[in-house]
């Protein structure tokens, strides 16, 4: 029997939150693009509070925000991949996210998920990963960090 192998996917959109888990993120999914030329947008959402107007200009002077584009970027490229990197200013992180991915057709949307405990040892995933999974318009993966050393 002949093994198939059917790309993953075509278009993906790899969501950036300036976590140490960004890198591991980009290099998984370009080096799954690159045999399939899959197209990559590298996506940083900048949460605007409500009390301020949407289009302020609160991410486009940012160093930092610079930075997490830069460095997934750079990530790909060691890949040989081509990347888009792509700022977005939202009231909700999940929702631009999602727009995102319809907008530009994809076939995956890739999250990562730090991991934390909040006060009193349970597991906290927050409220992006939950609207993702529900709303998202292609499949979604989420990449978990491994637990840290110290941790019991």
């Amino acid at each position: 029997m002949s093994e198939s192998h059917t790309p993953v996917f075509r278009r993906a959109v790899v969501a950036l939150a300036g976590e140490p888990g960004d890198e591991r993120i980009v290099r998984l999914v370009s080096e799954l693009a690159r045999p399939i030329h899959g197209e990559l947008a590298a996506v940083h959402v900048v949460e605007v509070g409500w009390s301020l107007p949407l289009d302020a200009d609160i991410a486009g002077r940012s160093e930092e925000v610079q930075r997490i584009l830069d460095n997934a970027e750079s990530v790909a490229e060691e890949s040989k991949v081509r990347l888009e990197s792509v700022l977005l200013q939202a009231r909700d992180v999940g929702a631009a996210l999602v727009d995102e991915a319809t907008e530009r057709q994809a076939d995956l949307l890739v999250l990562g998920l730090p991991y934390r405990k909040r006060f009193g040892g349970d597991f906290a995933i927050g409220r992006t990963i939950p609207y993702v999974l529900k709303n998202a318009p292609c499949a979604v993966w989420v990449v978990r960090e491994p637990i840290p050393e110290d941790q019991p």
